[in-house]
Order: structure tokens, then C-alpha cells, then sequence
């Protein structure tokens, strides 16, 4: 009979234990579940394309057909073999590659541009280990049919200017199916794609050849801009093109000072925003800004490579967006520009991603938590309460 007994007080002890550790696996899950993945959802879902200033007087038809969804992102700098940490590769990956899919899945953009620095190793990459990144790349920023993927150059792909080399070009090229002076244009709107480490301006045979590239496109595009009626000899025999003015798309930003007139949440810091900018390494140098102001006359140009966001006019009326960078690696609080684009308009909005802090602190709580249901239910803790309400009766009793 005492052996029936204490058996039985055994199975439900057992099974009070089984179920208490399938409780704890069922909330680190939950925990794990929603800042890994569902956290993405919830951020990402808040976010909305703006709205073109003509779209409101367009049909809903005309809407859906002219205007074209964009997303750009810049420096998402992929770790390599030799400064990359499993730990770190494994953690930062994961976050880009949950946060792109999640925006491809929820926003449904019509194309992705990328403003350069994909790989943080580029510059020094062996072909086994430039393999290796461009896997790893393929498989994080997979897309459907439905969306294009543009992907700049920028100088973590293939080095500064005294680092690039024709063999590094050559096969970012091939992989990316990208050429500096490449006009893609798209539902008549016209981007410029511009590899910005090639405009050191000092004559080296990548340059010259990046910069005759750009002139000759710079010359069907004011072609195609002149009235059907205009008469110019030098604009007979050229291809005409849409006559939207053009985006430049590049990974260095056009010259400025320095990021003391940028502001917003994701500009860089107070301490960093003062100092100068060097030409020809935070920025284009001024004589190669002039030049592609004057060659295309763009109505927006998007840049990266200071990895935090700034906006700035340029000679009074042409807009320069720098879009931060897309890796927590780099930022507390990533981000990435939804663009609503037509022939003649558009209209830019940011998109936040989680908060690595805030993250950071959800596992902070979850995990306290946790280590006081596991006291409370060895009762580690009743005898802290039970003194305190010893305290609370004698008080009483005075």
C-alpha cells in the first residue's frame, strides 16, 4: 500500500516537472520566436509607400501602372574571412536577411536598389572567398520574379580608388550585371548608375573609360529631353530615350562639407557630424560633383557609403538623399527608403527596422522573468515573502 502510494507521488511529481520544463520551452520559444522573426512583421508592417503628389489626381488604374515602388537600401557590408566572426556573421546575416524578406513579402516593390559596400571584404576577397560572400548574398537577398534587384558598386566591393583594379571590376560586373554610365530605365523613368569610386578625376584607364561612358549617356539623355520640333544637328542620329530626367544612383555622396546640416534620428552623431569630409574618400571631390550635376541634370540623386542619413540640396534645387546603412553591424537603427516614382514626380519615406537595443532589452526582461518563475517554482523564494509578511503582522501587532 505505502509503495502504491509513494509511486504515485513520484508519477505526479514527475510528470509536475515535465510539465513545468515543457512551460519554460514553450516561453523561450515564444521569446525567441518573436524577437528572431515575428518582431519584423510587426515593425515592418507599419510602414506604408508615400504618395506621389499627382497621384491624387489619377485614376486608381493609372496609379498602379505609372507609378513604381521602390526600395533602396545601402552598406550592407557582408563580413568576410578575415575580419568576420562566426558569431557576428551569423547574427548580422540573419537580421538583414529576415528584415529584406520580410519588406519583399509585405511591401511587394516593384525593384530593389542596393547603393553599393554589398560585401565589407571586397577590396581583398581571393576568388574562393569572393565565392563564398556571393552565395551567402544570393541566398539572403533572393527575390521574386515579380521584383528587379540593382546593385551599385561601391568601395568595399572592389577598394578605393588606389585599390581598384580591372580583375575586381570585372567580376562585381559579372555577378551583378552592373556597368558604371548604365541607364536602366524603367515604366519611363530613368535611373543612372554611376561607379563612383571610378571618378578620382586623375585619368587612370578605368576612370576615363567610366567617364567617357557617362558623358555618351549624358548626350542621349539631354537629346531625348529637347521639344520634337528642336533642330539640332548633333541630336539626329541619337537613340531617343524617355524624357524623364534622371535619377543617379551611387555609392559615394556628392561633395559637401560634412554632415553638420543633416538631422533626424539616424544622422550621425553630434560628435561625428562636424567633422570634415574628405574629398575623393567620404565624398566625391568637387570638380567630379560639378561634372555629373552638369552632364544629366538629375532631379534626385540617392547615395550611401556614411552609413547614416542625411538630405541636402544641391545648387538650390537638386535633392541628394544618403540612405543609411542596412546593417545593425553599423547602426542601432537601420533603416531603408520606399520610393513612389513616376516619369515627373516623387515621393521618398523611411522605413525603421527593429531597434537592436530594444531587442536587446525584450531578452533583457524575458530572461529575468524567467529566472524568477524558476526560483518561484523550486520556492526559493517563499522564504523572502514569508519574512516580509512576519514583518508586515508584527508591525501590525505594535
Amino acid at each position: 500500500m505505502l509503495s502504491s502510494s509513494s509511486t504515485t507521488v513520484k508519477n505526479l511529481l514527475v510528470k509536475k516537472r515535465l510539465c513545468f520544463l515543457l512551460k519554460l520551452v514553450c516561453y523561450v520559444s515564444s521569446v525567441l520566436i518573436f524577437c528572431e522573426f515575428l518582431i519584423y512583421y510587426v515593425v515592418i508592417f507599419q510602414c506604408r509607400w508615400p504618395e506621389v503628389k499627382g497621384g491624387a489626381h489619377m485614376s486608381k488604374k493609372e496609379t498602379s501602372t505609372s507609378v513604381l515602388k521602390a526600395i533602396i537600401l545601402a552598406d550592407t557590408h557582408l563580413l568576410g574571412e578575415i575580419k568576420g566572426h562566426w558569431l557576428d556573421k551569423l547574427r548580422r546575416e540573419w537580421q538583414m536577411e529576415r528584415s529584406f524578406q520580410t519588406a519583399l513579402r509585405l511591401l511587394q516593390p516593384d525593384i530593389v536598389f542596393i547603393l553599393g559596400d554589398v560585401f565589407d571584404e571586397g577590396k581583398w576577397s581571393l576568388p574562393q572567398a569572393w565565392a563564398d560572400d556571393v552565395r551567402r548574398f544570393q541566398k539572403m537577398f533572393k527575390f521574386p520574379v515579380s521584383t528587379e534587384l540593382v546593385v551599385v558598386v561601391g568601395n568595399h566591393d572592389i577598394g578605393f580608388h588606389y585599390e581598384m583594379t580591372t580583375y575586381k571590376v570585372n567580376r562585381f560586373e559579372k555577378v551583378f550585371n552592373f556597368t558604371s554610365g548604365k541607364l536602366i530605365t524603367r515604366r519611363g523613368i530613368n535611373f543612372v548608375l554611376v561607379n563612383s569610386v571610378a571618378m578620382e578625376g586623375d585619368g587612370c584607364t578605368l576612370c576615363r573609360t567610366t567617364e567617357a561612358k557617362l558623358v555618351a549617356l549624358s548626350h542621349k539623355l539631354n537629346c531625348s529631353q529637347q521639344k520634337p520640333n528642336h533642330s539640332n544637328k548633333r541630336c539626329s542620329d541619337v537613340e531617343k530615350l524617355p524624357a524623364s530626367e534622371p535619377i543617379l544612383l551611387q555609392h559615394y555622396p556628392l561633395y559637401r562639407k560634412s554632415d553638420a546640416e543633416c538631422t533626424g534620428e539616424d544622422s550621425a552623431s553630434p560628435e561625428e557630424k562636424n567633422i570634415p569630409f574628405k574629398e575623393k574618400y567620404d565624398v566625391l571631390s568637387q570638380e567630379a560633383s560639378q561634372k555629373l550635376i552638369w552632364w544629366f541634370h538629375p532631379r534626385l540623386i540617392l547615395s550611401g557609403h556614411t552609413h547614416s542619413a542625411c538630405e541636402v540640396l544641391h545648387v538650390g534645387k537638386i535633392p541628394e538623399v544618403s540612405v543609411p546603412s542596412f546593417s545593425w553591424r553599423n547602426r542601432n537603427n537601420p533603416s531603408f527608403i520606399m520610393g513612389s516614382i513616376t516619369p515627373t514626380d516623387f515621393s521618398l519615406q523611411k522605413c525603421f527596422l527593429p531597434y537592436e537595443s530594444r531587442v536587446f532589452t525584450i531578452y533583457c526582461a524575458a530572461g529575468a522573468l524567467l529566472v524568477i518563475l524558476i526560483l518561484a517554482h523550486f520556492q526559493l523564494l517563499t522564504p523572502p515573502f514569508y519574512f516580509a509578511q512576519r514583518l508586515i503582522s508584527k508591525h501590525k501587532a505594535v
